[in-house]
């Protein structure tokens, strides 16, 4: 009998993060069927361990502790919000583990230990900020959820602002689980601060509750964009479209994406979940990486993170946003950056996409606004 390849897949399914991180769920036991009914990763078949650690950092730590330690695997899958990564990563590196991370998060973090397959900084924040400087202005206020990837994220927006000698004019921070309340007290300071845009950060159930607020109280989207990286085709599924539309996200992959890989994959992801289910970059990047993992497992010959690492220098694989591979420096990943408005149906359209893939600099080295330009360089396509 052939040993299966026992892995652990850590994502929500209650609390605050669960629509999106069900998503991720969702395409990692996605992928690990079709590679099972291909043959198996290096001819074995994958087992997952799946528990729900409910958007809550203490719970996700003990359950990787669960995985590592009594059910023995060595590899997990998971995590969504930085605070639940940050958990969970000092367990995996004193277990000799691996956890792949498909989220896209602040940066300026590397293990050994970790693969980190979502967006870096310089694939999403760069872009977007450039598309918001061209087309709408570099007057912004931050309005954030209360936690690590935030505070990070809105720093990094903040230098971009700066480079281009615009104005961070105010910097608000809700609770991760908000009223109504503190969603209103925010717009109000929105109204008397008058930006070009709010660029959000808030994460979860808070998201659809900011932008159908924001719908409320009388603002114009194609005057006043809410501009964010952790809105996605799942948070919008909760909104009302005319509260969604005409708002902006920069990331790799929408599912209206016009490719073939990226078609597939929505279609096999929607004849499992519903023609209307959602499909937000957060799965694509959970969906990839266990491709990713099982090309390594077969090159690399065994399971230990030495081996898997060795197994993905040089693996290349045509994810739905477009060929990916992992970049051995720093363990991040070759991206796709693109940037999107909603229509009125409340679907992503793309606006801008990068004309070739970005290599992940997840300490933002090289990230200079072009002094003559006024922007970074790119190309818009619309």
């Amino acid at each position: 009998m052939i040993e299966p390849w026992r892995v652990g897949v850590l994502f929500s399914q209650t609390g605050v993060t669960a629509a999106v991180e069900t998503t991720q769920l969702n395409a990692t036991l996605l992928a690990i069927d079709e590679i099972n009914e291909a043959g198996g990763a290096a001819g074995r078949p994958i087992e997952p361990i799946v528990y729900d650690p409910a958007s809550t950092p203490r719970r996700f730590r003990t359950l990787a502790e669960r995985l590592l330690i009594e059910d023995r695997v060595r590899v997990i899958f998971g995590c969504y919000m930085s605070s639940t990564r940050k958990a969970v990563l000092p367990v995996v590196e004193a277990a000799r583990g691996l956890l792949m991370y498909p989220t896209l998060y602040e940066g300026f973090e590397y293990s050994p230990n970790c693969i980190y397959t979502g967006a870096a900084p310089n694939q999403n924040s760069q872009q977007l900020a450039r598309y918001l400087f061209r087309h709408h202005g570099n007057r912004v206020v931050f309005i954030g959820s209360n936690y690590v990837y935030p505070y990070e994220s809105n720093r990094i927006m903040g230098d971009l602002v700066r480079q281009a000698k615009g104005q961070v004019l105010d910097e608000m921070y809700v609770p991760l689980d908000p009223r109504p309340a503190d969603l209103e007290r925010a717009l109000k300071a929105v109204s008397r601060a008058r930006p070009d845009v709010i660029f959000s950060t808030v994460v979860g159930s808070g998201t659809a509750m900011l932008y159908d607020a924001y719908h409320r109280a009388g603002f114009d989207s194609s005057a006043l964009p809410i501009a964010s990286l952790t809105t996605s085709e799942a948070e919008v599924a909760e909104m009302r479209p005319e509260a969604a539309a005409g708002h902006i996200t920069a990331a790799p992959f929408f599912q209206t994406l016009d490719q073939p890989a990226a078609s597939r994959f929505v279609a096999a992801y929607q004849h499992r979940h519903g023609p209307a289910a959602a499909v937000p970059a957060a799965a694509e990047a959970a969906y990839f990486q266990v491709h990713l993992a099982a090309g390594a497992l077969a090159r690399g010959g065994g399971e230990a993170p030495e081996q898997l690492r060795e197994g993905l220098t040089g693996l290349e694989f045509n994810a739905p946003q477009g060929q990916v591979r992992i970049e051995p420096a720093n363990n991040h990943t070759h991206l796709w950056p693109r940037v999107a408005r909603l229509d009125p149906t409340g679907r992503f359209r793309v606006v801008w996409t990068a004309p070739a893939r970005v290599r992940p600099d997840p300490y933002r080295v090289m990230q200079e606004l072009d002094p003559e330009a006024g922007h970074w360089p790119g190309r818009v396509e619309a």
